[in-house]
């Protein structure tokens, strides 16, 4: 069912000024929050009939938020709202302790314009902890701010600053990659329904949050006969070079109604990797692929980061004009009270090229030394018990890059730390004589889930405290068989699921996500490794304050 998605542009970012009464107490979602998701329908979910909808749209004068809501990067007193209108507009979010709004702030957002594809967040400050917080954006007319269109309304929860309260969330990556996009006859999107359904206080969005490089095709048939039908869209048929073409790639996952749902629910921490631009780019690649017009990836990765920006609600990342040096940056720390950081890495932007691994020395490394020297300076700061490290990229698993270079830290040397793996020697190093306490590694890229626990016994490099990493995904892409492993910094793979053979369907094999929660009163922190379908594969429990776990 091929669709072409209506015309517009961008996100400005606005600190917003508060009027009004702050919201008070933690409320439990009803069912007008689903019911404000589905009036947004974009056109493309009803297919042809679309086209006819847009000039009556255009014709009625009113701003139209069509494409959803969505909240990011919140803390306990802070918190971002995103939206995008039809037209130029202007963004008003107000907020309140209830759905009634009765008793609201109200926060003067951005102008919505082209610049920004027509997106827009508003920053909200001086929210109250640990307190359930509706809000509703309206679009208002720019010329003339009575005329509004139809308001649009989320939710979300502060963190808490009281450690009894618990913190607990999910994570995943991997969204419409390998040509498996949004597929109406299984319901498109489901598993962001069921994570939906688990109420969590935010989702980390582990990278691959879209896949530029991947064409979607109206249907592909599996080796079993079936066929599996996507929802396409102009800007998915070709590989994304232009502004414009990355722009719709963001678009094409909010045409699902259960991800519409699930961003006016669920808070997000986002971070990208590979796949927002092309398949394991490096800065400075120049390539060698008919698809492209472009060679010079460092000029794709700037149109990229700058629709990235614009779709996603982060904090370090207000939308900038294109070229500009001080576009912001993906990583950063978003603290979620005492019990939890969470430290999000970029191994995409700042890393060296890719090559065999084998260098004695490497000061560049995945990370980059600036970003390295922030971690390391950042889990020092810490007072919290967890601390996350949401990576973008597996540590101990082999991720190849043709036949002889390699993509992500580990390079199938089993000896002692080289090339990329030097960096995170460094690093592993520094947590141990820091005393820096309830390190755990969060990741997705490869297409399955898993376990590894990190040990010095194991290992050829033996000055690092013991570790968790956890793996899963995808959320809705192609399946893989599970990597191999680098002795370097002793992993065991404790768990596994994945399939046989590669780019496995969402119809034959289910999507994974990880649940992480910490208890208030004991402090421990389980991880549960989930298949779509209600399944919890895997379940570690995790015990607080200790170097190495």
């Amino acid at each position: 069912m091929p669709y072409r998605p209506p015309q517009s542009p961008p996100q400005s970012q606005s600190q917003s000024r508060p009027q009004s009464q702050s919201p008070d107490r933690r409320t439990v979602l009803r069912g007008s929050l689903a019911a404000s998701a589905a009036l947004a329908l974009p056109a493309a979910a009803v297919g042809a009939g679309a086209a006819a909808a847009a000039p009556a749209q255009a014709l009625s004068g009113r701003p139209r938020a069509a494409w959803g809501v969505q909240t990011g990067d919140v803390t306990s007193s802070s918190g971002l709202v995103w939206v995008r209108s039809d037209r130029p507009a202007r963004m008003i979010v107000e907020t309140s302790a209830t759905e009634s709004f009765r008793h609201s702030r109200r926060w003067h957002g951005p102008l919505l314009g082209p610049g920004t594809d027509f997106t827009g967040t508003t920053s909200l400050r001086g929210l109250p902890a640990g307190e359930q917080v509706h809000y509703r954006v309206t679009l208002a007319d720019p010329d003339d701010p009575r005329r509004t269109g139809e308001p649009f309304q989320g939710t979300f929860r502060t963190a808490s600053v009281k450690r009894r309260d618990g913190v607990r969330f999910l994570w995943s990556g991997d969204i419409a990659g390998q040509g498996w996009g949004i597929n109406p006859d299984i319901g498109g999107y489901r598993v962001y329904e069921e994570m939906r359904r688990l109420d969590p206080d935010f989702f980390l969005c582990s990278g691959d949050t879209v896949y530029a490089d991947g064409v979607i095709q109206p249907s592909v048939t599996l080796p079993d006969g079936r066929v599996w039908r996507n929802i396409t869209a102009q800007e998915k048929s070709k590989v994304a070079e232009t502004l414009d073409q990355f722009r719709g790639n963001f678009r094409y996952n909010l045409l699902d109604e259960n991800v519409r749902r699930f961003n006016a629910q669920v808070p997000s921490i986002v971070q990208w990797d590979d796949h927002e631009v092309r398949n394991n780019w490096y800065p400075g690649q120049i390539l060698d692929d008919a698809r492209y017009t472009e060679k010079n990836v460092d000029v794709l990765a700037a149109r990229s980061m700058r629709a990235f920006s614009e779709y996603f609600p982060i904090s370090t990342l207000p939308a900038r004009g294109e070229g500009r040096k001080d576009d912001g940056r993906v990583y950063r720390v978003v603290s979620q009270g005492p019990l939890l950081d969470v430290f999000v890495l970029d191994m995409r932007t700042y890393r060296n090229a890719n090559s065999p691994g084998r260098q004695p020395d490497d000061a560049t490394g995945i990370l980059g030394a600036e970003q390295l020297a922030w971690l390391k300076r950042e889990l020092s700061r810490s007072r919290a018990v967890w601390k996350v490290i949401a990576s973008d990229m597996p540590l101990g698993i082999v991720v190849p890059d043709g036949a002889a270079n390699f993509e992500a830290v580990a390079q199938g040397d089993p000896g002692a730390p080289l090339g990329r793996e030097l960096q995170i020697a460094e690093l592993l190093r520094h947590i141990k004589h820091a005393r820096i306490t309830g390190t755990v590694w969060l990741t997705a890229d490869v297409h399955y889930t898993s376990a590894q626990h990190y040990d010095p016994s194991r290992a050829a490099f033996k000055d690092f405290a013991p570790f968790w990493e956890f793996v899963s995904g995808p959320l809705a892409a192609g399946g893989f068989p599970a990597g191999r492993l680098d002795a370097t910094f002793g992993p065991d793979q404790v768990f596994v699921k994945s399939p046989t053979r590669a780019n496995v369907s969402p119809m034959e094999s289910p999507q994974y996500f990880g649940e992480v929660e910490i208890d208030g009163g004991s402090g421990e922190l389980t991880v549960r490794l989930r298949a779509e379908g209600g399944v919890v594969l895997f379940s570690k429990v995790l015990q607080p304050g200790r170097v190495g776990l």
